[in-house]
């Protein structure tokens, strides 16, 4: 793809491995907070309740704090665990904290970012939240492969809102003819890249999709 010059990623779920993360954030608090019940059994209830709050709060239906508040209660009522409203807003403040301070890439992220970021300028466009994404990335190594970096904090809007993507086009200097977008969310990433006009590569498992797509980080080496 010799026109493209700009790769832009998205980053939970797609460098940073955001349920392993998640996991031993919720092992650690669990452990100091006696939760009686295991973490294996909350992450079955929790991750699909998490990623319907997501969805929520990307449509503006919900607050950042509703969010982290609402995912936990509905979470803890799911394995009939009556949680304090105390309890909940502490787990919900230790849980920011220690996610930021986990580590884990998907396998081949720092190989694939070394390999592009010899031919790309490379950047990164996500939903999350930024006074986490920035530490996220720091403390994993791998902030100093990308130029810029646009959270949706940023531009008071969610992906897959073109004004995210446009306004992270316009930080890095890039075109839309010159940019591809590389993500694990259909709705949010791909189809907001393809959109505004940018290419996009989906990195998942979703065989419906007959764009560009990858299982592996690896993968992209067919692409790029």
């Amino acid at each position: 793809m010799p026109q493209i010059k700009h790769v832009f990623f998205d980053l939970d779920h797609t460098l940073w491995d955001f349920e392993k993360n998640s996991a031993l954030s919720f092992e650690s608090i669990f452990t100091e907070h006696t939760v009686p019940f295991s973490v294996e059994e909350f992450l079955h209830n929790y991750i699909p309740i998490n990623l319907k709050y997501w969805k929520r709060y990307r449509l503006n239906e919900i607050t950042k704090e509703e969010l982290r508040y609402q995912r936990l209660k509905e979470a803890f009522d799911s394995v009939q665990f009556k949680a304090t409203d105390h309890l909940i807003n502490t787990i919900a403040e230790l849980y920011i904290l220690r996610l930021s301070e986990q580590k884990h890439l998907f396998d081949g992220s720092l190989e694939i970012l070394n390999y592009l970021k010899a031919k790309y300028h490379l950047h990164i466009i996500t939903n999350g939240f930024e006074e986490v994404q920035y530490k996220k990335m720091y403390n994993s190594g791998i902030s100093n492969y990308f130029l810029t970096t646009t959270t949706s904090e940023d531009v008071m809007l969610k992906k897959p809102h073109p004004k995210v993507f446009q306004h992270a086009l316009q930080k890095a200097k890039a075109t839309t003819q010159e940019s591809i977008m590389i993500g694990d969310n259909l709705e949010a990433d791909i189809f907001g890249a393809l959109d505004v006009g940018m290419d996009a590569i989906y990195f998942g498992n979703d065989t419906t999709f007959k764009g560009k797509r990858v299982e592996q980080l690896l993968e992209l080496k067919k692409y790029l």
